[in-house]
């Protein structure tokens, strides 16, 4: 055997011993994750990808068969490509509320009707067992803005069906949804091409 097939055979033994000991640690990772249970999902943060990350998750649990439900709280002034794509489909309730970002409808009062109006459809969502999947878009501003009381939602997040899962979106998340969240994600703002002069577009903005 040459030096160079005995270097590599050496660095092939070390590659495997490696790996050996990281399956053990996620072997045993595995193996603790006992519970069967709906988990509650924020994605928070500055940059773009929350609401994607969301309704990607959800393309996954209708591969799956499941049922979902979503609630867009706040909704823009453009009709957007996953309302068009989702609208029609049949394992998908689909609800857009509210009347656009609140610096463009300049009335506080409508607002906070439309996010009550949106908040009873998420409520008896929470309390619907058909439902695999549920994501409550944009909902963390209507805590940010007082439009809605937390602690009515913990409680219905913390009586919702046993398997539900929920994702909820928005770049500030309040403490007391933090406090009971199973997973949370945040993304950064690193760089965005509409502070470059590019205009936003559809299909990736909307």
């Amino acid at each position: 055997m040459t030096d160079a097939h005995k270097n590599d055979s050496v660095e092939d033994d070390r590659h495997r011993a490696r790996m050996l000991k990281k399956k053990a640690v996620i072997d045993q990772r595995i193996a603790r994750a006992n519970q069967q249970r709906g988990v509650l999902i924020l994605m928070k943060g500055n940059g773009k990808g929350k609401s994607s990350s969301a309704f990607g998750t959800m393309a996954r649990a209708l591969g799956h068969g499941q049922q979902a439900g979503l609630v867009q709280f706040i909704k823009g002034r453009k009709e957007t490509g996953e309302y068009r794509f989702f609208k029609d489909h049949p394992s998908v309730d689909f609800h857009v509320m509210g009347h656009g970002f609140t610096w463009e409808t300049q009335d506080k009062n409508q607002d906070i009707a439309a996010a009550a109006q949106a908040w009873q459809i998420a409520r008896k969502m929470l309390q619907d067992d058909r439902y695999h999947i549920l994501v409550f878009d944009e909902m963390s501003y209507m805590f940010k803005y007082d439009y809605l009381d937390v602690e009515p939602v913990v409680a219905a997040l913390n009586a919702r069906p046993e398997n539900q899962n929920v994702i909820i979106t928005g770049r500030t998340m309040h403490r007391a949804l933090m406090d009971i969240a199973d997973t949370i994600s945040e993304i950064a703002d690193i760089e965005h091409a509409f502070r470059k002069g590019v205009k936003a577009q559809p299909g990736i903005e909307w």
